[in-house]
């Protein structure tokens, strides 16, 4: 059925399309494009280990393999190979050999492969699979973490009473772990030396780690337990090697984390919320503290944005951060505090990037405006980036939209930015239909890159002549912390004057069609698109993915409950009038709008029952709405036949709604 579903699609949009076949991808082309990500330079600067992700129809995933691009001559070739991905490549100090993580035996388990090619070997067997990984300095062992294998207790529980869990209480502790490697890995996993326990115990749950310079200590973070809403205990830690003495470096509030070693082994930087109450909208800063203990000093309180650490090195620390729709690698003095900004020009340069071993040469990911993400190398002290990929060049027979960052005012005199895609043939003297794509977090941010689409088949919308609009909503990440802080206790209100105010800006410049306008968005997205929807009657049509329309039914559901409450800065009990305020559902007597609503089955971020109320609500109004769930998905629909059918569901409705078209629908079960 699924095979015939999606020839069905590609039938459709064959037919539907106002411009040939030629020139614009269909849904399954865009989703089988190739991208690129986790750009790897070795030790030694002679290779760039990365990932290439593509769809597996018959597998139904989008597969990464690892690829590696010599450096002297630009040549590129596939290093890893299979219907399970391999991930998280990390080159061994001395460069030799390439770590990385698969499930291609069931759970993810580390494997070691030459970066000239061959078997990779596993040398992991965990019962439960591992998280993170990373060399020693000496290239003779790997630290990781897992949670080890299921207690004896717990295997006898279920035996017993079968399977069931204690919220609140079932908590599997992530600790570190220690495997010795050999020169030559044997491909037989029983000839190697059994992992150690470095970290036991219930008492704290490891996050990010790094090895010291030295080789003799591990610094790392922790919260009191892998819960999400634990993120405020999230605190330093470093391990002696040597007796495995466990000492914490920081009290109070956090979270402090994701440390990096100082060159000299002696100091420490790590991310820290700077004892901020409130740090979900916050800045992040980056600080360091003795490797020893003692006071911590934060280094960039003067820069106004989310710093993400990347890494020490001799010349000062590296982290990365947004600026409006760019985003760039910086460098941080640890002793004068000064700021310098290595990447540029303005582009998409994030969020990671390595570094050779004498931190003369970068490697990351690029993307300039109106173009694809790339895998690049480039001198750090004289950027001058060399691409070692060509995503674009998988969409030349094609015409694409084309982006541009505009600017207007909000109701409350904000300037708001955005990002405005015009189909290939714009022709400035019509009138298009508008729709709005909204960006989740809501700490996201759009950018004027290409990429290929998903759960919005953009491009299929503009070969039918419409301008979409992507607003950077305030909230959103690379304007500063004052921006993202003016939706606190402003959700959804401020949010949609934001949006609303952007498309009224062009409807007054002549672009818009202003009875043909329509808005779209998935997570914080979605809960725009369903304050739109209930709040106002400027829509034609709506799509609310995985939204939330009640704050209550959302704070007492998620996997994430601080998030309300620091953003409403109550709970429900305390100031049940806030949570009324900024819910959808309050307004659901003056809705109106045509609403698509869209969701996975198992979502635990933003759970169901806000889109069973939504769409009970609407129905009982008698608007018209489609409520779909994605069967076995969580938050995101993350395989590639789903986001079809996500993509196929809102052309369907918005070509109904937007351009009176009836789309055949897909099939539904009997």
């Amino acid at each position: 059925m699924l095979r015939s579903t999606v020839a069905f699609t590609i039938s459709l949009l064959f037919s539907a399309a106002l411009v040939s076949a030629s020139e614009t991808p269909t849904l399954e082309q865009s989703l089988s494009t190739k991208s690129v990500g986790g750009a790897e330079v070795s030790p030694d600067g002679k290779y760039v280990a990365y990932l290439v992700t593509q769809a597996d129809w018959d597998e139904n995933d989008f597969i990464s393999q690892i690829w590696v691009a010599v450096t002297a001559t630009g040549q590129t070739y596939q290093l890893t190979s299979g219907k399970k991905s391999s991930l998280s490549p990390k080159w061994s100090p001395d460069s030799k050999r390439l770590a990385f993580i698969s499930d291609r035996e069931g759970k993810r388990q580390i494997y070691l492969i030459s970066p000239t090619g061959g078997e990779a070997a596993q040398v992991t067997t965990e019962e439960n699979g591992v998280g993170a990984m990373t060399w020693s300095p000496s290239s003779d062992a790997i630290a990781y973490t897992s949670t080890g294998p299921d207690p004896k207790a717990l295997k006898d529980r279920k035996e017993k009473y079968g399977d069931y869990v204690v919220i609140d209480g079932d908590y599997r502790m992530q600790h570190l772990w220690l495997l010795n490697l050999p020169a030559d890995v044997p491909t037989n996993t029983k000839k190697l030396p059994k992992p150690k326990a470095l970290t036991s115990g219930e008492e704290l749950s490891v996050g990010a780690f790094a090895w010291s310079p030295d080789g003799k200590r591990i610094a790392f973070d922790a919260t009191k337990d892998p819960d999400l809403g634990s993120q405020d205990t999230d605190q330093l830690y470093v391990l002696d090697l040597a007796d495995l003495h466990v000492k914490k470096l920081l009290d109070g509030s956090g979270p402090n984390g994701r440390p990096q070693w100082s060159p000299d082994s002696k100091q420490i930087a790590y991310m820290t919320s700077n004892g901020q109450p409130f740090f979900f909208f916050a800045n992040r800063y980056i600080a360091t503290i003795p490797a020893d203990g003692g006071t911590p000093q934060v280094l960039t309180t003067g820069f106004d944005e989310d710093a993400y650490l990347i890494d020490w090195g001799p010349d000062g620390i590296y982290f990365s951060a947004h600026e409006k729709t760019n985003a760039h690698i910086f460098r941080v003095d640890a002793q004068s505090k000064e700021v310098h900004r290595i990447t540029g020009p303005n582009a998409y340069y994030a969020p990671d990037a390595t570094f050779t071993q004498d931190h003369k040469t970068m490697a990351a990911v690029g993307a300039a405006p109106n173009q694809f993400t790339n895998i690049l190398i480039s001198p750090v002290s004289d950027f001058s980036p060399k691409y070692l990929t060509d995503m674009k060049s998988q969409y030349k027979d094609f015409h694409l939209g084309t982006r541009e960052v505009v600017n207007w005012k909000s109701a409350d005199g904000t300037t708001i930015e955005g990002i405005l895609i015009k189909p290939f043939n714009y022709d400035p003297s019509r009138k298009y239909p508008l729709l709005v794509v909204i960006h989740g977090g809501p700490t996201g941010v759009d950018i004027p890159e290409l990429s290929p689409d998903r759960y919005y088949p953009m491009e299929q919308f503009l070969a039918k002549g419409a301008l979409i609009l992507r607003p950077n909503y305030r909230g959103s990440a690379g304007y500063g912390a004052a921006f993202r802080a003016l939706n606190v206790r402003n959700l959804g209100i401020g949010d949609y004057q934001d949006v609303i105010s952007g498309v009224d800006s062009l409807i007054a410049k002549g672009m818009v069609d202003k009875a043909k306008v329509g808005c779209m968005g998935w997570s914080e997205g979605g809960y725009i698109s369903a304050f739109a929807t209930t709040f106002s009657d400027r829509f034609k049509a709506i799509s609310v993915g995985a939204g939330i329309s009640d704050w209550v039914t959302y704070y007492v559901n998620t996997d994430i409950h601080p998030f309300t409450r620091q953003y409403l800065k109550a709970t429900p009990w305390d100031d049940p009038e806030i949570y009324k305020k900024t819910s959808p559902i309050t307004y659901v007597n003056r809705a109106k709008t045509p609403t698509l609503i869209q969701q996975g089955d198992q979502d635990k971020r933003v759970p169901p029952p806000n889109s069973y109320e939504l769409y009970q609500a609407l129905k009982d109004r008698n608007v018209p709405v489609k409520l779909i769930f994605y069967k076995g998905f969580g938050h995101p629909i993350n395989k590639p036949k789903q986001q079809l059918a996500v993509m196929q569901h809102n052309y369907e409705w918005f070509s109904k709604y937007i351009w009176g078209e009836e789309i055949p629908a897909l099939p539904t079960e009997p």
